[in-house]
Formats: C-alpha cells, sequence, structure tokens
C-alpha cells in the first residue's frame, strides 16, 4: 500500500512538472514589438522584428509578458561591448531552459544597440540577453561551443545612454565563478554596485 501511494505521489508530481514546462512554451509574438525596461539608472526601450529570429522573439515575447525580467540584475557590464542580464539562480530559469530554442542563422548584425540571447552551446539560447555597446559584427560568425554566430534580433531605440551608464567596474569578473553567479544573495554582496531591471513590460 505505501509503495502504490508513493507511486501515485511520483506519478503526480511528474504530472505537476510537465504541466508547467508546458505551460512555460513560447507563444508566437507579433511580426514587430516594442518593450521597455526599467532600471535602477533609468529606461530603455527596444524595437524586435520577428524576421530576424523568429524563435528568439517568441521567446523574448513570452518572457517579457510573464513578467520574467523583473527584479533581475545587470550582472555582467564591459565597457565598449556588452551589458548583460537575467536571472540564472531561479527555479523558474531552469524550467525555461528546459523550453529548447532552436538555434537560427544570424540574419541581423551584432551593431551597436542591438540585441542577442546569450548563450554557451547547442539550442542554449534561453533567458539571458546581452545589448551591444558597439558594433561587434565578430559575433555574427564566431564558432562557440560548436554553433556559428549569436543572433540579433532587436534594437534599443531609446535610453541608449541608460546603458551605457550602468556600472560596468567590475568588468568580466563577474562572470569567473558560476556558482556565485548562481546564488544571488552572495553575488550582490561580492559585487553590491550592480544595476538592475526593475520592471520590463510590453508596449505594443
Amino acid at each position: 500500500m505505501k509503495k502504490f501511494t508513493m507511486l501515485a505521489v511520483i506519478i503526480v508530481l511528474l504530472f505537476i512538472s510537465n504541466t508547467a514546462t508546458a505551460q512555460l512554451k513560447s507563444e508566437t509574438a507579433p511580426e514587430t514589438f516594442t518593450a521597455k525596461f526599467e532600471t535602477t539608472k533609468g529606461d530603455f526601450v527596444i524595437e524586435v522584428n520577428r524576421k530576424h529570429s523568429p524563435k528568439a522573439a517568441d521567446r523574448l515575447y513570452s518572457l517579457i509578458k510573464s513578467g520574467y525580467y523583473d527584479n533581475t540584475l545587470f550582472y555582467r557590464a564591459v565597457p565598449y561591448f556588452v551589458v548583460q542580464f537575467g536571472n540564472p539562480e531561479t527555479k523558474l530559469t531552469k524550467q525555461w531552459e528546459a523550453v529548447k530554442v532552436p538555434d537560427e542563422p544570424v540574419l541581423f548584425s551584432n551593431k551597436k544597440g542591438t540585441i542577442s540571447f546569450a548563450r554557451a552551446g547547442v539550442e542554449t539560447r534561453s533567458t539571458d540577453l546581452f545589448i551591444n555597446l558597439k558594433d561587434n559584427t565578430f559575433l555574427d560568425t564566431v564558432d562557440y561551443d560548436g554553433v556559428k554566430g549569436f543572433p540579433a534580433f532587436g534594437l534599443v531605440i531609446e535610453g541608449m545612454d541608460v546603458l551605457e551608464k550602468l556600472y560596468a567596474g567590475y568588468g568580466n569578473t563577474t562572470m569567473e565563478d558560476e556558482k556565485l553567479l548562481g546564488d544571488r544573495e552572495r553575488f550582490l554582496k561580492a559585487f553590491p554596485l550592480v544595476d538592475s531591471i526593475k520592471k520590463a513590460s510590453l508596449l505594443k
């Protein structure tokens, strides 16, 4: 009887887990949409064009709509290169990571003000984004972990100056310890001056 009860509990938990993951599937985004990000240094607005990277646009649209980027950190800010943001520590992040985004070719170059998903290897574009602070066209063709290029798919249309004001004194040192990056409290103790996104919302 106990074995049956335990089995039933496991089945229910698996069902709940699978249902939660299914609910996170990216919905199809409009062909173009804009979104506002309210940060600790001011606001910036991006415009996304789905034709540049359809699967990436769909994922970002769903993430913003769900409130995923509210209270997330600019955990990497490298002057004259990129700013990167996301929230790698949460259970929700891991659920999104389980919903794979297919890799796509680069159709829109990584020039100043463009936005792309950060990634590791194959089908790892998930939640974390970077914005180019200058023309980084080498990112269009670089082979990184077996995948060629980082497809840009959006552009900052207002507030580029806000991104250039984000605290960048730590540079790439924030990326050196993955365990620290995955623990928000410890991360903020080590890097207390990093800026954050207070809220992200779709405009149209």
